[in-house]
This record gives C-alpha cells, structure tokens and sequence, in this order.
C-alpha cells in the first residue's frame, strides 16, 4: 500500500509540475524546487544528476526526468505514474488549442501571453543551467571545464548531429574511469 501512496503523491506533484510549467527545461526548474527545496526527496546533486541522464536520453526531457524520478521514489508504478502525471496537461493543452486553433492564433492577448511566458521560460533555463554549473564546480579536477568548453564550441560552432558529441564524452568518461581506476589500482 505504501508503494501505492508514493505513486499517488508523485502522479499528482508531476500533474501539477506539468500544469505550472510546460517545456522540458522549466519542468526541470520546477521538479527540482519541489522535490529537492519543497519535499528533501532527492539532494541537489541527485537531481542534477537525473537531469543529466534524462537530456541524454531520446525522448522530450519532461517525461524523461518524470520517469527517473517517479522508478527513484516509488518503483515501476511511480514511473509509470509520474509520466501519466506529467503527460495529462500537454495533450489537454494540444487538444485545446488544436480546437481552438484559429481564434488562438489570431488573438493578441494571447500573444502577449506566450511573449511572457518566454521570458519565464529563459529564467527558468538559466535556473537549471547554473544548478548544473555549480554541481560541476564543486568537484576539484579541470576534467568537466574541459568536456563543457568543448560541448560549447562543438554545439556553437559546428554543424555536426549531437550523436557524435554524445559518445564522444561518453568515450571520454570511459577512458577518465579507466585511467583513474589505474591511478587507485597503482598501476
């Protein structure tokens, strides 16, 4: 019964996340104020570091993260709970404004609206970028400054698919882990 209550609660907190914020990265913001400020489910560096692993993985990162987090805190049902919870809004919304699409399209409070809420979007990334920035300033090695220097310039600069800067750092991860499990092994 417990597991069933803990599925509960993180249906409804990823329902009403996905009702205050609807993109990936501002559901990021708010999940993380909630579950890590609000309710001490998960530390800081724990949420960064789902938040690492659901912009690695294909899909739209709201579900991503709402899935991590639902299987961290109540198993396959909290997963499977926390993505129906975070999934309900956006297809009501779509269903809405699909329906409604011309009346939406042409009216200018609405617009208004979306040019507010895209600046509490950018708030909001910038929110999440300096909570992954300063989780990556804590540890004392140079190793992250370089992978994020070179992610940059890969990402501002070149015209090449995010594939092959994704397994180059996972590459790069795999050869740190090894060459610092040499180092512990003295060998």
């Amino acid at each position: 019964m417990d597991k069933i209550k803990k599925a509960l609660t993180v249906f409804t907190t990823t329902f009403t996340t996905s009702m205050t914020a609807n993109s990936g990265y501002a559901i990021l913001a708010v999940m993380k104020s909630l579950m890590v400020d609000k309710y001490h489910w998960f530390t800081e560096e724990e949420m960064n570091d789902f938040t690492t692993m659901s912009q690695s993985s294909p899909g739209p990162m709201a579900v991503n993260s709402s899935l991590i987090v639902g299987y961290q805190l109540a198993g396959p049902l909290g997963a499977f709970a926390a993505v129906v919870g975070v999934m309900i809004p956006p297809i009501i919304i779509m269903i809405i404004v699909t329906y409604f699409y011309q009346t939406i399209v042409t009216n200018q409070y609405v617009r208004i609206f979306m040019s507010g809420m895209q600046a509490g979007v950018v708030a909001m990334l910038i929110d999440v970028i300096i909570g992954l920035f300063t989780t990556v300033t804590k540890r004392k090695s140079i190793y992250p400054y370089i992978i994020m220097i070179i992610s940059f310039v890969f990402i501002r600069f070149t015209d090449f698919s995010m594939f092959y800067l994704i397994a180059g750092c996972i590459i790069a991860a795999v050869i740190k882990t090894l060459a610092a499990g040499r180092m512990v092994n003295g060998k």
